[in-house]
């Protein structure tokens, strides 16, 4: 974790921070996150998506520390989730008009507002935004215990300048958001209320100019270090075989889907794709870097991964009802189906905080 992230948190919380990425390895978290996304994207039903609401909230909890509040900040994580669910229950209640329960009816004349708002509607736009919240407390998690530094070693080394941006892109969220805080915190000091839109002003200004000044400052700092000014090279062939790996996995794509040829297209897939490891392979030494402490595979790590896994396979494989995966509330809103087999899996996703 960087000297400016250390220093914005309190001592639990760096310490507890700290515990954390010292205890379980930054691949590890990445299957526990890529498992959230897998079941997030699969499944509408609530009762699943309460269990991994619950579960990523439980080792969400695990990585705070104990004087830590849930709302201390702008957009505390259930102001966010209450904000999501209910724009999006609204937005699908105004968009969508089908449904047996109807709630009340606008006069059709009105331009995609006009029809019927029914319950059914506003159901399943409440469980579009349980599953988007799902995936921001697990994006959470993962921002929480793991440090920019460890999931940059994750990357391949060919996309090492790539990389280094986008880290750079996603700290400025909570950059900001911190940077808001202390605004708001420097404007009440001198009797400034937020009482509507124009009182916003003098948080914006600041905020602004404060971003701006970032951001000059970090591009000054990355061109005197050299940032992406190494020698040009003419050799083109990783170019060559990174580009006609992927046209070869995209091709092999097009012929078991479209064209309904399996071995053909399962061949080609496999060449496209040891044409393109090999590309960003032969891409990447020409990147070389050293690891002063590189981080330890353990016994944990196992458990975390092999248990997100399982999580996620539960809702892959027909091996349980995946039928219950796929609850639609329309036309009528029913009670959802549950498979304790596979509610059992997703209660994987609490291994981090058991490790």
């Amino acid at each position: 974790m960087d000297v400016s992230v250390k220093g914005a948190l309190t001592p639990n919380a760096w310490r507890a921070a700290s515990h954390l990425r010292r205890s379980i390895h930054s691949m590890a978290w990445m299957a526990w996150v890529a498992a959230i996304v897998v079941i997030a994207t699969l499944t509408r039903n609530p009762w699943y998506l309460g269990l991994v609401i619950a579960s990523v909230a439980f080792v969400r909890r695990r990585c705070a520390a104990p004087s830590e509040s849930p709302h201390a900040t702008l957009l505390s994580p259930v102001r966010f989730s209450l904000l999501v669910i209910t724009t999006a229950a609204l937005f699908n209640m105004a968009m969508v008009h089908v449904g047996a329960t109807v709630l009340f009816t606008l006069p059709p004349w009105i331009p995609l507002l006009g029809g019927a708002w029914t319950l059914e509607a506003l159901a399943y736009g409440a469980l579009n935004g349980a599953a988007l919240v799902s995936l921001f407390l697990g994006f959470s998690v993962l921002n929480r215990a793991t440090s920019v530094r460890s999931l940059l070693r994750l990357i391949p080394r060919a996309f090492y300048p790539v990389a280094v941006v986008t880290s750079i892109a996603v700290s400025f969220i909570p950059t900001t958001l911190q940077q808001i805080e202390q605004i708001r915190e420097a404007q009440a000091v001198r009797g400034h209320r937020l009482r509507g839109v124009r009182s916003w002003l003098p948080l914006l200004i600041p905020l602004l100019e404060g971003g701006m000044e970032r951001a000059l400052q970090l591009a000054e700092a990355m061109t005197a270090r050299g940032f992406a000014g190494g020698v040009e090279t003419r050799d083109r062939w990783p170019q060559m075989l990174t580009l006609t790996g992927f046209v070869g996995l995209v091709a092999g794509w097009l012929l078991q889907i479209v064209w309904r040829q399996q071995e053909a297209g399962a061949a080609l897939l496999a060449f496209g794709a040891l044409l393109l490891l090999t590309g960003l392979w032969r891409a990447g030494r020409r990147h070389p870097h050293t690891v002063y402490r590189p981080e330890q595979w353990r016994a944990r790590d196992w458990l975390v991964a092999v248990a997100a896994g399982a999580a996620a396979l539960a809702y892959l494989l027909p091996l349980f009802a995946r039928e219950t995966l796929f609850y639609y509330p329309y036309p009528a809103l029913s009670w959802p189906a549950f498979d304790w087999r596979i509610g059992l899996a997703t209660l994987g996703l609490l291994a981090p905080a058991l490790s």
